[in-house]
């Protein structure tokens, strides 16, 4: 008899790949930038922190998926992320 998995069992790689795959097939979001699948990732990668971690909000969704800016000649620096994102996919 096979023992119950949780998330924490299974390696973050195979959650992601296989939970947007589960997402993808819900057909909820039809454009995307390059990876067509890059709202299902971004949503089961978010699954998986508020499951390990809980209590996360849009802000630190914002922090933790933001990035650097570039600025041209200027030094970049850290900018958010969208939050219109971490909002649609926390409803």
């Amino acid at each position: 008899m096979e023992t119950a998995r949780t998330v924490k069992d299974i390696s973050p790689h195979e959650f992601v790949k296989a939970y947007s795959a589960h997402l993808k097939r819900s057909g909820k979001m039809e454009l995307s930038p390059y990876d067509p699948d890059w709202y299902y990732v971004r949503a089961a990668s978010m699954a998986r922190k508020i499951y390990l971690r809980g209590g996360l909000g849009v802000g630190a969704f914002q922090r933790i998926y933001g990035g650097s800016k570039r600025n041209g000649s200027r030094p970049p620096h850290f900018y958010k992320s969208s939050g219109a994102i971490a909002r649609h996919v926390l409803q």
